[in-house]
């Protein structure tokens, strides 16, 4: 069991880097836990809450009780299955704001500003428009990630958009684009009305070449000799095993298990491992440090009128749309139903968008219990840049063991001043004409909580995780205590081993980390093949030309 290169998790990153190596003739071995991503419950876009509350395709794990959100266990989906978390996300499409790779840069990461990695955002896209405008000069048309756009037959979808522009904010018709802020429509990895996971863009056909292989088995730790990492030891089929590597070992395992992966073997914070007897390879204080995530809300209406979703929450209409979805990949289930999206500041002074909503024409929770009301509609909506940190911690040295989760959320006064206007500022926008139709009344937060002890105990008590971590093996200069990889994805002291997903995001980006994380694997590909990487486009993005004065 060997190749030149080993590649731990077949998630986004890891799918994109397989099918980058093995194109340039490498020999690559890719090592996943998870099982098949057939059927329906992956492949029908509708179905979305499912796969991440089944044991089949989901690691499974917990936070720890949060301190700030009264005590809170909250869950922290992770894609265990080809594909990874992109076979069971939202299939929401987020590049991120050009600003958050400049900030990138700025903090270390040289090489990953804006202009270097839109290249490569440009290289993995195959951008449909479906007939809703947008500038093709900043998209791709010839990668193997499909990206399209739902059907918007909705109206409540369209009044979202309608209200966003009635309150004053710009309309945007490709916020992927040259413009981000504003209310449009939302890219999804969807393709001819299936999810179109990084599995069935880059990894399935990467198998079918003889220099790639996939492999089912639990990564334990890396094998260090020397100073250099030499190979994978996995659990397989109940034996303990070697499986080697002749250039280099890749973790591209998620911003839980990867962290997990390198304490295991020995290179994290000192203290930390000797606490739990494991020989210290490489002292790197910042190992599972900085983890970040998105915290959000359901803003939650009752409708006046029967057009939202829950025509179809019954036996007879879940039997139509999977039908009708079966036959014909068409219908509600072949859409996410995040159709229109908006991304606005809190305030004057904020140079970019720092609030995204996510439009619902169904009241629904993750979970996929609709609301006792019947008919309705939500917006999520939540701050994109919390100052809030956590980290991952090992339990103990045993492998087999989930990492302690604790992300530490609500932990800063800035994230309620944050959270608190982010719910004003949702109300605001369904009191707008588009939405005076259709609104019955609120049903989350409810008309009751206006003061800003009773949001905060909303807050508190319904926050829910956007399911975006990262940042917990943060990349950085080589001479940075905090950094753990460098600019090339290496990791810092040792040798052979890098680490591409997004563990490596020194900071959040600016909405769903899908996109970004397949980006960190393209990227990454090329550093590992000792390429040039693309050369930078210099586009200018579109920002508000008052954003010092206005807030829209």
């Amino acid at each position: 069991m060997q190749a030149e290169y080993v590649i731990v998790g077949a998630g986004s990153a890891g799918c994109a880097m397989a099918a980058r190596l093995s194109q340039a003739g490498r020999r690559v071995l890719v090592i996943e836990h998870g099982g098949s991503d057939w059927g329906p419950f992956i492949n029908m876009p509708g179905a979305l809450s499912y796969p991440m509350n089944m044991r089949r395709y989901d690691w499974g794990f917990r936070s720890e009780p949060e301190p700030h959100l009264g005590g809170r266990r909250m869950a922290t989906p992770r894609g265990k299955v080809i594909g990874g978390s992109s076979s069971i996300n939202g299939m929401i499409y987020v590049r991120g704001h050009a600003r958050d790779f400049d900030h990138w840069r700025d903090e270390g990461a040289e090489g990953w500003g804006y202009a270097d990695v839109l290249p490569y955002f440009k290289r993995m896209e195959h951008w449909h428009d479906g007939g809703h405008g947008g500038d093709p000069a900043w998209r791709g048309t010839d990668g193997p990630l499909h990206v399209t756009r739902g059907a918007r037959m909705n109206p409540l979808v369209k009044a979202f958009v309608e209200a966003g522009v009635q309150a004053g904010y710009p309309r945007t018709d490709d916020y992927n684009g040259a413009q981000q802020e504003g209310f449009g429509p939302y890219d999804m990895t969807v393709w001819r009305g299936e999810r179109w996971s990084a599995a069935k863009a880059y990894l399935k056909p990467a198998l079918k070449q003889p220099n790639c292989e996939l492999v089912r088995a639990f990564a334990r730790r890396v094998v260090i000799e020397q100073g250099r990492a030499v190979g994978v030891e996995v659990e397989r089929g109940g034996k303990v095993e070697v499986i080697r590597a002749e250039a280099e070992v890749i973790l591209a395992a998620s911003s839980i298990n990867s962290p997990k992966l390198l304490m295991l073997s020995g290179i994290g914070p000192a203290a930390h491992l000797a606490e739990h007897g494991i020989p210290v390879v490489a002292d790197r204080a910042g190992v599972g440090q900085n983890l970040q995530d998105h915290l959000e809300l359901y803003v939650q209406y009752a409708s006046a009128q029967p057009v939202s979703l829950y025509r179809y929450w019954n036996l007879l209409g879940k039997a139509y749309v999977g039908a009708r979805w079966l036959f014909t990949r068409s219908g509600p289930g072949a859409s996410n139903q995040f159709e229109s999206a908006g991304f606005i500041r809190s305030d004057a002074g904020v140079d970019y968008p720092d609030i995204q909503f996510h439009f619902l024409p169904i009241a629904v929770r993750y979970d996929g219990q609709a609301a006792p009301e019947g008919h309705g509609f939500q917006a999520h909506v939540g701050p994109m840049r919390s100052p809030a940190r956590g980290e991952i911690t090992l339990k103990s040295a045993d492998p087999a063991e989930a990492p302690r989760i604790f992300f530490n959320y609500m932990s800063e006064e800035q994230d309620w001043i944050d959270f608190r206007r982010c719910i004003r500022l949702t109300r605001e926008l369904f009191r707008q004409e588009a939405f005076r139709p259709y609104v019955k009344h609120e049903i989350q937060p409810g008309d009751a909580a206006q003061s800003d002890e009773a949001l905060d105990a909303v807050i508190r008590e319904h926050a829910e995780s956007a399911y975006h971590p990262c940042g917990t093996a943060r990349m950085g200069r080589a001479d940075d205590p905090r950094s753990v990889v460098d600019p090339e994805c290496r990791v810092i002291g040792v040798d052979g081993l890098r680490l591409a997903d997004s563990s490596i995001f020194p900071r959040i980006t600016n909405g769903n980390l899908n996109a970004p994380s397949i980006m960190v694997g393209e990227k990454a590909a090329d550093h590992i093949l000792g390429r040039s990487p693309l050369p930078p486009v210099n586009m200018q993005p579109w920002v508000h030309p008052e954003w010092q004065t206005a807030q829209r």
